[in-house]
């Protein structure tokens, strides 16, 4: 049977969005995870500001049921109200064991099920009616999993989790299984016990040292494993749920995981995926940790009270910003096709107006598109730099490099003017781009090096 779509959500979309009505346009499918209960004072604000809709965050199960049968989500109702006030979306992780019950270990007896179960359908009873997508466990085919991984007893514990889920809500709705990467015998394990029956979509992280755009084969190939199991006539949409790449890893800087993000999120938006979770908000220690975990976030720590903005923005902060204020209304329409494979010229399709976001995973090259006549804005992936870009006659003439660029239509105003090559500065984005480039421009931190 399958599950009615939240009527909180429900907006006019496209048929890979409609499963969890979510609108097809750019931001309403961005997000990025955190690790926290308590914003600090701004930090919603400047989260926001960033172009962020969704976050995503484990509800503990350890820590919301500190005695049996006893639940306490006022932790949460704390971030719920922070995230409400700031318009946000949430995908509250049910996750983890409890030291309560099977020894602390994820739930693989009956009774430990049970228990899960109980808390889950406490949880969800708890936010009943709120737009919030509730997904069973994190990367339950990894370490997560105590004390190893097992298919057999997450199905057991989805079914039942399902179940519960649904009588405590019936517009609830429940995702999984947030797989780390695509392991597809567990996927197949999953899909082919009726897991689609209970879930509105399903959940990958697609972690990878190389590039996002490889992503596109795996997506291929767990649409058609979704298609060989749902119900005939309903897509089941698919979301990247947690994703993101450390400026602390070999070969990536803070300059070079702005580009991931960018990259990042088009991908998946080429790739048709509903809703794309980057990891991680914050970085998780100092600028000087060595650890590469600590280096995933969009902002440095630490967190500057009394300061605008209360935490230093990364180069992966303005790319997200820059992506979701550049296309913002805007819907992927196609691809255009070069001379080269390695190329991406994305078109996005607001009413009669075309955008296009432009790069290539090959060596730095001039294209020309043909299609492209008159003048051009082109935006750098974080904002900083603008150009003029006028075309030939036989088109317009883009430099690619891996950092991708944001290309739209000049204003009358501006292609008429002798305007030089480069133009920079937020007080020119601001009277040209309106209000989206204003608050783009609220959050430039003045020396910050980009």
């Amino acid at each position: 049977m399958l599950r009615p779509v939240a009527t909180f959500l429900l907006l006019v979309g496209s048929s890979a969005c409609q499963g969890l009505g979510l609108a097809p346009s750019i931001p309403n499918g961005q997000g990025v995870n955190i690790h926290f209960t308590t914003p600090q004072p701004g930090e919603m604000e400047m989260l926001a500001a960033a172009g962020f809709h969704w976050v995503r965050t484990d509800l503990s199960w350890r820590t919301t049921e500190p005695l049996r049968e006893i639940y306490d989500f006022s932790h949460y109702d704390v971030l719920w109200s922070a995230l409400t006030t700031h318009g946000l979306h949430a995908i509250f992780t049910l996750d983890y064991g409890n030291p309560l019950y099977d020894g602390g270990r994820a739930p693989y007896t009956v009774a430990g099920r049970a228990a899960f179960a109980a808390w889950a359908r406490a949880a969800v009873a708890h936010f009943r009616g709120q737009p919030i997508l509730w997904e069973l466990y994190n990367e339950p085919n990894s370490r997560m999993w105590k004390p190893a991984p097992s298919v057999a007893d997450y199905i057991l514990l989805a079914q039942a989790v399902g179940a519960a889920v649904h009588q405590a809500d019936p517009q609830a709705m429940l995702i999984g299984p947030a797989t780390s990467g695509f392991d597809f015998v567990f996927l197949s394990a999953c899909l082919q016990a009726g897991l689609l029956r209970e879930w509105a979509a399903v959940s990958v992280h697609p972690y990878r040292s190389t590039g996002p755009e490889t992503t596109a084969d795996d997506f291929v190939r767990l649409r058609a494993l979704i298609a060989h199991f749902e119900e005939p006539g309903h897509q089941v949409p698919i979301i990247s749920g947690e994703w993101g790449y450390s400026s602390g890893n070999v070969g990536v800087d803070d300059q070079q995981q702005g580009k991931l993000l960018a990259r990042q999120g088009l991908s998946n938006l080429l790739n048709g995926i509903s809703l794309s979770i980057w990891y991680d908000w914050r970085d998780d220690g100092p600028p000087t940790s060595t650890a590469v975990q600590a280096h995933y976030g969009t902002v440095l720590q630490p967190y500057m009270a009394g300061s605008n903005p209360v935490f230093t923005p990364k180069p992966a902060f303005h790319a997200a910003q820059s992506l979701t204020s550049a296309l913002a209304g805007f819907q992927f329409s196609q691809r255009l096709q070069t001379a080269s494979a390695d190329d991406y010229i994305l078109a996005f399709q607001r009413g009669p107006e075309t955008r296009y976001a432009a790069w290539t995973t090959g060596p730095p090259h001039v294209v020309n598109l043909p299609s492209l006549v008159g003048s051009y804005l082109a935006t750098s992936f974080d904002g900083s730099a603008i150009s003029l870009v006028a075309t030939t006659g036989q088109g317009i003439t883009l430099e690619l490099s891996d950092a991708p660029l944001y290309v739209s239509p000049a204003h009358a105003s501006v292609a008429g003017k002798s305007a030089p090559s480069r133009v920079g500065g937020s007080g020119w984005m601001a009277r040209h781009h309106g209000a989206n480039w204003r608050m783009l421009a609220r959050w430039r931190v003045p020396g910050y090096k980009r």
